[in-house]
């Protein structure tokens, strides 16, 4: 099975600040990661690879120092690593992304493509699916379990206060929750490995065969982000002293009813 897991190298949001000019993530000086749920779905492919053999080709869009991110899917264990990186593709929104990412996996080539369910920076949950709709491949999202049958992946979908159990013929594509799996450590062997091996990098004369220009980069992107900003602290709440608790409780109810909750 040719298993191509899509990653995204994300700052660790618990230090993101925002420009207040541009809307954007400021980048320099923040450490970044693997995004949580791609990490599972490396974890899924390579048991997968275990149970049924096969590879597992590990693909990124971004900088090239996304690099770091694809040496250490290569560490955990993946066999190859795709960058697809160029400056036409700079400032790209999901739909642009998705159609570039669509690009490079139709190059590689796949029985079934993995991604995380969303990206930490972003939360929108909608990459996975449009690379889905670009491929023309059936999908199943918020995949928490994955057993093989044949030609055939029986999975568990994660639904609000249930899960669903879905057939899906290959190809097909899924996006994995954390419970997906655990992810495994790198091995010392497995660092020195993967610095070892080389990172192909295709760009936008690579893939223009399967790109419309016209749909990638800031000016194919539709979307518009008006206005960013961190969660606001929230202020001191009013300390109530020197009360009876039947004053207190008094007092809370009359809040209450000032502002119309009770």
């Amino acid at each position: 099975m040719k298993i191509v897991v899509c990653i995204k190298q994300v700052p660790d949001t618990n230090e993101v600040k925002l420009d207040p000019k541009t809307n954007t993530l400021i980048r320099e000086g923040v450490p970044s990661i693997i995004n949580h749920d791609d990490r599972s779905g490396i974890e899924a492919a390579l048991q997968l690879r275990e149970k049924v053999g096969g590879a597992v080709t590990v693909v990124s869009m971004g900088p090239p120092q996304a690099e770091a991110a694809l040496r250490e899917a290569l560490a955990m264990g993946c066999d190859e690593a795709v960058l697809l990186s160029g400056r036409e593709f700079g400032g790209s929104d999901t739909w642009a992304t998705a159609h570039i990412i669509a690009a490079g996996v139709k190059k590689i080539g796949y029985d079934l493509v993995i991604t995380g369910r969303q990206a930490i920076d972003g939360d929108t949950a909608q990459v996975g699916p449009q690379i889905a709709e670009n491929l023309g491949l059936p999908q199943v999202s918020y995949v928490e379990k994955i057993d093989v049958e044949g030609d055939t992946l029986v999975v568990q979908r994660q639904y609000e206060d249930r899960y669903h159990i879905i057939e899906v013929k290959l190809p097909c594509l899924l996006t994995a929750l954390q419970e997906l799996g655990a992810p495994r450590y790198m091995s010392v062997g497995g660092i020195f490995d993967a610095y070892k091996k080389e990172i192909k990098i295709l760009g936008f004369e690579d893939l223009k065969g399967g790109l419309n220009p016209a749909f990638i980069g800031l000016k194919g992107s539709p979307t518009n982000v008006v206005q960013s900003f961190p969660k606001q602290a929230k202020g001191k709440g009013t300390v109530l002293q020197g009360k009876s608790t039947d004053e207190a409780v008094a007092a809370i109810i009359q809040k209450l009813e000032e502002k119309h909750i009770i």
